[in-house]
């Protein structure tokens, strides 16, 4: 299938069919791109949790938030624990870890809303984003997948919040967004052991004396069909944060000192 990420501008990519089919939709995934942040967090970093100066940091949202006309007072952002809990958000939850690490929504690894006027936002350096859009009732959804999250099933969380709400599992479009490729994960039996045997042999190659290359995308995306999401409404990016150095941050790549990607949906008012 074809790219679903449009470089919009340099400092970020857009979901381009989502966006056309629902003209009040914003969203993308940022790049490392044209912010102020010095060496290692060069230069867009978006995470207040790594050791970059606030200041800069602030600064860095601050211009992404005037490229999407999304001020920062109206961002949404989960504390990302790796885990798979998942919570609605209204207006009343806008600001939360826009300006300080200490508001983000505790215990949060995945946002759903329906409401107009709020950014729902995660943060990135290797782990999955998922977004998710019911273009038909008008809800979306964003959700941080590390391999902890993925393989306790956040992406069937998310669905089964979408499928409560009174979403048909035929309308639910699913991105799976840029994220460390298979050929560049590679992890141990203590990860291995967690990948249920029915997700094993798509998403896992034996490297031999106890190391595994782990596909994140297949997992997730294997999870996501098995949770009923129609095949068809699945796009997966080909970009790698990994590989694609000149544009992102990477954890694993970059020994952990590294910055980190926004991902982003919302609807404008």
């Amino acid at each position: 299938m074809s790219e679903p990420f449009i470089i919009d501008h340099a400092s970020n990519l857009r979901i381009g069919k989502w966006e056309k089919l629902s003209p009040a939709l914003t969203a993308g995934f940022t790049t490392r791109i044209g912010g102020v942040s010095p060496q290692p967090y060069q230069s867009l970093n978006m995470g207040l949790h790594v050791k970059d100066h606030h200041n800069n940091v602030i600064k860095n949202r601050e211009i992404l938030a005037n490229t999407l006309s999304f001020p920062l007072s109206n961002w949404i952002v989960g504390e990302q624990v790796h885990n798979t809990k998942v919570k609605t958000v209204t207006r009343q939850d806008a600001g939360s870890g826009a300006i300080q690490l200490e508001s983000s929504l505790t215990g949060i690894d995945g946002i759903v809303s329906t409401e107009e006027g709020v950014l729902c936002a995660a943060f990135y350096a290797d782990c999955v984003p998922l977004f998710f859009f019911d273009p038909k009732q008008h809800k979306i959804g964003i959700a941080h997948a590390g391999w902890k999250g993925s393989v306790h099933g956040i992406a069937e969380e998310m669905v089964g919040k979408f499928v409560n709400m009174g979403t048909n599992l035929t309308d639910l479009l699913v991105v799976i967004g840029p994220c460390i490729s298979r050929k560049h994960y590679e992890v141990d039996e203590q990860v291995i052991t967690h990948i249920p045997d029915k997700f094993f042999t798509n998403s896992v190659d034996v490297k031999g004396n106890g190391y595994y290359n782990l596909d994140l995308k297949q997992l997730n995306m294997d999870i996501l069909l098995q949770s009923g999401v129609l095949r068809n409404n699945i796009s997966v990016t080909n970009y790698c944060t990994y590989q694609d150095k000149e544009l992102f941050f990477s954890h694993r790549r970059d020994n952990g000192k590294t910055g980190r990607m926004l991902g982003f949906i919302g609807f404008s008012n």
